[in-house]
């Protein structure tokens, strides 16, 4: 390890509001969910981030439930037809997705660099 050791910020802090890992200044998106290339700030590369489907998954769970309980609750109880379904379920649906999304990926990327996560590599011969 050379040089001085970066602190190191919470990434649930940093993620959600879509900050830099290392410095907490820069901004992680240019747009809703295009990651940058670098931190505008301090330089870091954001090259690290691989968050994948990761975001959607976690927000989908997320979302899910409260939602298809809510429309569960709604056809036992009031037996509306299917359009109510679309104009409250659908609706929350999409919208509890969309705001969630861009804090989850941040926060993932974020820990991402905190973890040191990185992809595997297979060691050669003789190397461990």
């Amino acid at each position: 390890m050379s040089g001085t050791p970066t602190p190191t910020l919470p990434p649930a802090s940093t993620g959600i509001r879509g900050l830099c890992p290392r410095c907490g200044k820069g901004h992680l998106f240019r747009g809703f969910l295009a990651l940058r290339r670098s931190c505008e700030v301090c330089g870091l590369d954001y090259g690290f981030a691989d968050p994948a489907d990761g975001p959607a998954f976690f927000v989908m769970s997320v979302v899910s439930f409260p939602v298809v309980a809510f429309a569960g609750w709604l056809e036992i109880r009031f037996e509306p037809p299917f359009w109510v379904h679309l104009l409250t379920s659908f609706p929350l649906l999409v919208l509890g997705c969309l705001a969630l999304l861009r804090p989850f990926k941040g926060w993932l990327v974020c820990s991402q660099y905190v973890n040191k996560a990185q992809e595997a590599r297979l060691a050669r011969d003789g190397q461990g």
